[in-house]
């Protein structure tokens, strides 16, 4: 970018524009890991609860 035979305002339009696409780039690879934590929380929750209701299951218990 620097030895581009371009004026300066293009040289800068060029240097703000890689600024923005890093710093969007980061942006979304921790919106993908969020989401993803995100999900697998839940899932151990769930996971959580069904062992739970498991445990307290009594197949032997007599219904009234």
């Amino acid at each position: 970018m620097l030895f581009l035979p371009l004026d300066p305002w293009a040289r800068a339009f060029l240097g703000m524009t890689s600024l923005f696409l890093v710093s969007s780039t980061f942006t979304l690879a921790k919106v993908v890991r969020d989401n993803q934590e995100n999900q697998a929380v839940h899932h151990r929750l769930d996971q959580a609860r069904i062992d739970r209701l498991l445990a307290e299951h009594d197949p032997f218990k007599q219904v009234a």
